[in-house]
């Protein structure tokens, strides 16, 4: 996975999602907090979804083969929609149902500290995890909103894993929200209602990554300026006049397949047609590093054929 994947995110949410999944259960067997053990589900989930980005990103490496002749870029995408679907079934619908359960059957906290000890080295732990992938997000985000950037960004992992945090930063405030109305009202109903939040927060969070994710799995194009200098790159002014009809398709993160009909004149020769297409094609990988599949059909132009 190269570094626009971000690995070094990935790799911090998850060395602190186990520390603090083993923290929250710990405080829950101490303390029988429902918000604990949503929460402690929650961090474990999202271990296993940081594990899933990462093996997502080694299978995407592999050779193409002739059964697969474009090679495993879209892996990347597959292993962040299941992220998407283990977020929504394990972290959410769990916290939903232990929050029912303790709502029906309200209990109160035992042992008080060890909840808000926890929740506390939780939201520190969180808070730095949040702030690596803010900080390799803002690396490749330029002048993007954060929402334009989740929502246009073809590496799924550096937006999985800030959607993750934000949302496990939220959570432990949720959870520590419950716990501490629940400690000041003696009433455990609180503690079920914080675990309810918490489950509906992550849902909202699967679904909008499974959003996300379909549309990459479906296959998007370059983004508006990529074209546009793919554009700029094809023309060269002699042989190559204008692009008639152009296509993109991300095979991956940073694999783009480029299709176009370009117009030449009609006087030109064969060999100076395929100069000119070489010549294009070099072009284009040059102003569009990703551009790794290129089709270049040249035609004469017609107005009613651009279309």
């Amino acid at each position: 996975m190269s570094a626009s994947g971000g690995t070094k995110a990935i790799v911090a949410a998850l060395a602190a999602n186990l520390a603090i999944a083993v923290a929250k259960f710990v405080a829950y067997l101490f303390s029988g907090s429902s918000s604990m053990l949503a929460e402690s589900v929650h961090s474990l989930a999202d271990s296993g979804n940081q594990g899933l980005l990462l093996l997502g990103g080694k299978k995407a490496q592999r050779e193409a083969t002739p059964q697969h002749p474009f090679g495993y870029g879209r892996e990347r995408y597959i292993y962040a929609f299941l992220v998407s679907i283990v977020l929504f079934t394990v972290g959410g619908m769990f916290a939903i149902y232990e929050g029912y359960e303790k709502i029906h059957d309200p209990h109160p906290i035992e042992a008080w500290y060890w909840p808000v000890g926890v929740l506390l080295f939780a939201i520190v732990a969180e808070s730095f995890s949040f702030r690596t992938a803010i900080k390799e997000s803002n690396e490749i985000r330029g002048k993007q909103t954060w929402t334009q950037f989740v929502r246009r960004a073809k590496a799924p992992e550096l937006p999985v894993v800030l959607l993750e945090d934000l949302g496990a930063l939220v959570g432990l405030v949720l959870a520590l929200g419950g716990v501490g109305l629940a400690l000041l009202t003696g009433d455990g109903v609180w503690d079920g209602i914080g675990t309810l939040c918490i489950g509906v927060l992550l849902i909202a969070i699967a679904i909008v990554l499974a959003a996300e994710t379909k549309s990459l799995l479906l296959g998007e194009a370059a983004g508006v300026e990529e074209v546009e200098k793919i554009k700029a790159a094809v023309v060269d002014g002699d042989v190559v006049t204008r692009v008639i009809h152009m296509r993109t398709l991300h095979l991956g993160p940073e694999e783009l397949l480029v299709a176009a009909k370009i117009a030449v004149e009609g006087h030109d020769t064969a060999t100076q047609v395929a100069d000119a297409i070489n010549a294009a094609e070099a072009r284009i990988r040059e102003a569009v590093p990703i551009a790794r599949v290129i089709y270049l059909e040249p035609d004469i132009y017609r107005p009613e054929a651009a279309k």
